[in-house]
């Protein structure tokens, strides 16, 4: 274990389990730090669990883009397997919505892409490193992801966002059907175009992989708490985590990488937040064809018509939604999922599904699509790392480098200002 000056012997608490904060436990524990992770629920148990498995350069394009104000009047219809909303969720966060479609005019989400870019490029590399560290590479396959076009009207329609993502060296090829069905033949032939987005990785089991780093953790001497935490309590000295039935956890910093639940934890604590939430369902099928035999499907693919995007997992195929506006804690709504469903039985033998639940994430996500990562405006202790809408899986270890960084008074590795904490947030 290397050792940083600054950080070592403090204690500090990270307060969340998901992706993000089990990374940022990892880092602060290398760094000589004594780390105690907090969570209500087992690590990778939540939002970080139920993700397509892609850690992709391409993720740099976040859904806010000029493309989806060109398809905006078509999404508002809310019958699109891509995007649906709740009309009281829009109209109680106006102010939030107004903010998210001003951030997809080109110059902003330029800025958005650059900034995204440096902090997956720093993740990947992290991740990688990882994988290996903890005997994790089992899960990691670098066969990339493709992006299916029905339609040649589509595959036109996203010519800018390709010209983004060749600005910033992301490696791609185009497919017509025939290579397609050469490189994915369990698929049927309704896609006359494909995007096949090389030099990325998946995964087979993200739950497994957060749930490693967390074991690591702990055999490393780190301390994993579950409970439910309540609030924080800030002096010039220290900073005191509150639970509800454990005693309260006194620390020199606490780093809150919370996810979806940063918001009413940090309101509760005396901040106010502008969060969206972009919820997302998936469900697991077998992919066996009648005749017994599993279809070739090698990598992801996302069927951008179809708004679903379909990953083989070791659970059997993980069909996932696109993006649900709703509260956080609104009831599940099937609709979506049901429509995604058919539509991938469209391109592929699905099988039988092998799960009684439908699965709901939750993305949370501020107006630039762009994670909050820095100390709280007006903290000297209180460190975040939040927001980081549908990528939190890749730029969880990312976050982690830059937080450790942060809290230690150095420089971040990549350009930090991008990710100011005071973008959305404000001390009440």
């Amino acid at each position: 274990m290397s050792s940083d000056a600054a950080l070592s012997g403090q204690k500090i608490t990270v307060l969340g389990a998901g992706m993000v904060g089990v990374c940022t436990a990892l880092e602060l524990q290398r760094r000589g730090a004594v780390v105690t992770l907090v969570d209500r629920g087992a690590p990778g148990q939540e939002t970080s669990f139920g993700n397509a498995g892609v850690m992709a350069r391409s993720s740099l394009i976040p859904m806010n883009n000029p493309s989806m104000l060109a398809a905006l009047p078509r999404m508002l219809r809310n019958k699109s397997a891509a995007l649906r909303y709740d009309p009281l969720f829009l109209a109680r966060n106006a102010v939030w919505v107004a903010q998210f479609l001003a951030n997809a005019r080109r110059s902003r989400f330029l800025e958005t892409a650059t900034a995204l870019d440096q902090l997956i490029r720093l993740s990947i590399d992290r991740h990688l490193h990882l994988l290996a560290e903890h005997g994790l590479n089992g899960h990691l396959s670098d066969r990339g992801w493709v992006f299916l076009y029905r339609q040649l009207a589509g595959f036109e329609s996203g010519a800018a966002n390709r010209a983004v993502m060749a600005d910033h060296d992301v490696p791609t090829e185009i497919l017509d059907q025939s290579a397609l069905r050469d490189l994915e033949p369990g698929l049927a032939p309704i896609f006359p175009k494909a995007l096949w987005v090389k030099g990325s990785y998946t995964v087979n089991n993200p739950g497994a992989v957060v749930s490693g780093y967390a074991q690591a953790f702990a055999r490393m001497g780190g301390t994993i708490v579950q409970e439910q935490a309540v609030t924080i309590t800030e002096a010039e000295d220290q900073v005191t985590l509150h639970l509800t039935d454990a005693p309260e956890i006194v620390s020199d910093q606490i780093a809150i990488c919370l996810g979806p639940w940063a918001k009413p934890f940090l309101e509760a604590s005396g901040f106010r937040v502008r969060m969206g939430f972009e919820r997302g369902y998936h469900r697991h099928f077998t992919g066996n064809r009648d005749d017994g035999k599993a279809p070739q499907l090698g990598r992801p693919v996302y069927d951008t018509a179809g708004g679903y995007v379909l990953s083989p997992m070791q659970a059997g195929l993980r069909l996932s939604t696109g993006v649900e506006l709703a509260d956080c804690e609104a009831p599940r709504n099937t609709r979506q999922i049901e429509q995604a469903e058919q539509a991938a039985r469209q391109a592929i033998d699905l099988g039988a599904r092998t799960d009684d639940t439908t699965w709901l994430g939750r993305r949370p996500t501020f107006p630039d699509s762009r994670p909050a990562i820095g100390m709280a405006p007006g903290s000297r202790r209180v460190a975040l790392g939040i927001g980081h809408q549908h990528i939190g899986f890749t730029t969880g270890a990312g976050t982690a480098v830059m937080l450790a960084e942060i809290m230690s008074g150095r420089p971040c590795p990549i350009d930090a200002a991008p990710f100011r904490t005071d973008r959305y947030i404000r001390r009440k």
